[in-house]
C-alpha cells in the first residue's frame, strides 16, 4: 500500500497508509429524488494574466468535468458560488460559462443545466437603488433564457444592501418571478457562505426572515420550482419544507446533513442542490441509485463516511469551502493542478489539505490511491513537507 509523510498538527509530521478505495457501482438516472451538483470551474494556470484580477479559464477542462456529472446522473448547477461565483468569476466569464454548458449538454442525453442568475455586475453603494437592482436581476434573467436556460435565482448583494425592509425583497421578487419564462429555483445562501448576504429577506433572525421568504414564494407558486436553502441547519430546513406549496420541492443545500434530509422522514424529503456532491459524485450517485431501488439501509452506508469529509471541507471559514472541492477534483485526476481562479487554493491550510485527503481516503473516495499520493506529495512539499 502506498505511505507518504502528512502534517498531524502541534508541528508533526506522521506517516499515513491509503486504504484500498471503493468501487461505486455505476447506476442509471432517473433517481427517486431531483439531484443538482454544484459544480467548479477549472482554472487555466499557464494563462498570461493577473490571478487575482482577471480569472483565466480552461473551458475544455471545466466542460469535461461537467459530462462527468452528467454521466453519472446529475444535473448541472451552473455558474452558482460553487464555481466562484463573486469570489473570482465574474458575470461575463458566468455568462460564457453557461453557454458552454447549455451547448454541451445538446450532446449528452437527459443532461440537465440549471444557471445562476444574479446580480453580481451590479457593486453594492450607498446610491444603488431597489430599481436598479431589478435591472440587475432582470439583465441576467434575459441573457440566460436567451440561452435558452434555466434559472436558480441566486440571492443579491446588492438587494442586501439596498433593502430597507422586507418589503423590499418582496417587491424585487415579486417583480422578477412575474417576467420569468419557467419556474426557477430560488436560493437563500446564508451568512456563512457569504458574510455579504446577512440580514436576507430583510431580517437578521432567520425565522424571520423565512416567514417572508415563504410569502414570496406563496404569492409565486407557479413560477417557483423549488427553494434551495443553505443555512447548515437541519432543523429549519425541514420546517420550511413542511411549509412549502405542495408543487415547490425543497432542494437541500446543507452540506453536512444532507444524507438525512435527502432519505426524508413521513412528511416529505429534500430534492439536493449540493456543492459537496461535486467531490463525492461517484458516492452520491451510487446511494442515489440505492434510494431509488427502495434500499434506504444501502444509501447510508454509502454517504454516511462521505460526512465527515464534507463538514471538512465546509468548515468555516465556510465560503472557502470552494478549496476542498477543486482539491478533490485534483486528487482525483479531474484536473492536472491545484490551481484556482483567484489564487483561491491559498484559502485553505496544509493542515486542513492534509485532513481532507485521510478523510476523502476513509470515504473510498480516492479513485486512484497511486496518483492521489503522488499529487498530494507534490502539494505538501510545496509547504515544506518531504515525502
Amino acid at each position: 500500500m502506498t505511505t507518504l509523510t502528512l502534517p498531524a498538527g502541534a508541528g508533526k509530521l506522521v506517516p499515513y497508509t491509503l486504504k484500498t478505495p471503493k468501487a461505486f457501482p455505476t447506476v442509471k438516472p432517473p433517481f427517486s429524488r431531483v439531484a443538482y451538483a454544484a459544480a467548479h470551474v477549472v482554472a487555466d494556470p499557464l494563462a498570461d494574466h493577473d490571478p487575482w484580477l482577471t480569472p483565466a479559464i480552461d473551458w475544455d477542462r471545466t466542460i469535461a468535468f461537467r459530462r462527468h456529472l452528467w454521466l453519472l446522473g446529475f444535473g448541472v448547477a451552473e455558474a452558482m458560488d460553487t464555481a466562484q461565483r463573486g469570489m473570482g468569476l465574474d458575470w461575463n466569464d458566468a455568462l460564457e460559462l453557461v453557454r458552454r454548458s447549455l451547448d454541451a449538454a445538446k450532446d449528452v442525453p437527459g443532461a440537465v443545466v440549471a444557471s445562476g442568475a444574479g446580480t453580481d455586475h451590479l457593486a453594492p453603494g450607498p446610491d444603488v437603488t431597489i430599481d436598479a437592482v431589478i435591472r440587475a436581476y432582470e439583465e441576467q434573467c434575459g441573457a440566460i433564457e436567451k440561452l435558452g436556460g434555466r434559472i436558480i435565482l441566486m440571492a443579491s448583494r446588492a438587494l442586501t444592501a439596498a433593502a430597507k425592509s422586507p418589503d423590499d425583497y418582496i417587491r424585487v421578487y415579486g417583480r422578477i418571478l412575474s417576467q420569468v419564462k419557467q419556474p426557477v429555483v430560488m436560493h437563500w445562501l446564508g451568512e456563512m457562505f457569504d458574510p455579504a448576504l446577512a440580514g436576507y429577506w430583510g431580517n437578521a433572525d432567520h425565522m424571520q426572515a423565512m416567514e417572508t421568504c415563504l410569502q414570496v414564494i406563496a404569492a409565486n407558486a407557479d413560477k417557483v420550482d423549488g427553494i434551495k436553502i443553505s443555512l447548515l441547519d437541519k432543523d429549519k430546513e425541514i420546517l420550511m419544507r413542511r411549509r412549502l406549496p405542495k408543487a415547490v420541492r425543497m432542494y437541500t443545500g446543507d452540506d453536512f446533513n444532507y444524507a438525512e434530509l435527502i432519505a426524508g422522514d413521513a412528511q416529505g424529503h429534500s430534492d439536493a442542490l449540493l456543492g459537496i456532491f461535486d467531490a463525492i459524485a461517484p458516492a452520491a450517485s451510487a446511494a442515489l441509485g440505492a434510494l431509488t431501488r427502495g434500499d434506504e439501509k444501502t444509501f447510508h452506508d454509502i454517504l454516511a463516511p462521505t460526512v465527515p469529509l464534507s463538514r471538512h471541507i465546509f468548515r468555516a471559514p465556510t465560503r472557502f469551502y470552494k478549496t476542498g472541492v477543486v482539491f478533490m477534483a485534483y486528487l482525483n485526476g479531474h484536473q492536472d493542478h491545484f490551481v484556482m481562479v483567484g489564487g483561491q487554493q491559498s484559502t485553505r491550510s496544509a493542515l486542513h489539505l492534509a485532513e481532507l485527503f485521510r478523510l476523502a481516503d476513509a470515504a473510498g473516495l480516492l479513485a486512484d490511491p497511486e496518483q492521489a499520493a503522488a499529487r498530494m506529495k507534490a502539494v505538501m512539499a510545496v509547504h515544506g513537507v518531504a515525502a
